[in-house]
C-alpha cells in the first residue's frame, strides 16, 4: 500500500533554515508528481511545492518563492523541501501528497516552528 512518511521537522530561529523529507513506498515513484503542504493552526491546509515526475520542472506558493527548493531523488524514493530564510509565518504542519488515479494520498506530517 502507498506510505508517504515526512520528517526534518522542528524547532528552528527566524532566519534559520530545515530541509524536510518525505520517504514514499508502494508505489512507482519515479512515475508521478510530488507536492508540500502545509497547514497552520487555524487555517486551510495550503500548497507550498510541487515538483513533476522527473524533477525537471517545479512550482512554487508566492510565499515561499526564493526561499524553498522542492527536489527529489528518485533513486531513493524520496521528495525534499528546503526551506530557508523561515519566518514565523512558516510555521505549520508539512505534508507531502501524491496523487494516483484521482486518489489523494498523504503522509502524517512533519511540524516546523519558527520562534525565537
Amino acid at each position: 500500500q502507498v506510505q508517504l512518511v515526512e520528517s526534518g521537522g522542528g524547532l528552528v530561529q527566524p532566519g534559520g533554515s530545515l530541509r524536510l523529507s518525505c520517504v514514499a513506498s508502494g508505489f512507482t515513484f519515479s512515475s508521478y508528481g510530488m507536492s508540500w503542504y502545509r497547514q497552520a493552526p487555524g487555517k486551510e491546509r495550503e500548497l507550498v511545492a510541487t515538483i513533476t515526475p522527473s524533477g525537471g520542472s517545479t512550482n512554487y506558493a508566492d510565499s515561499v518563492k526564493g526561499r524553498c527548493t522542492i527536489s527529489r531523488d528518485n533513486a531513493k524514493n524520496t521528495v525534499y523541501l528546503q526551506m530557508n530564510s523561515l519566518k514565523p509565518e512558516d510555521t505549520a504542519v508539512y505534508y507531502c501528497k501524491l496523487m494516483i488515479g484521482g486518489r489523494m494520498y498523504w503522509g502524517q506530517g512533519t511540524q516546523v516552528t519558527v520562534s525565537s
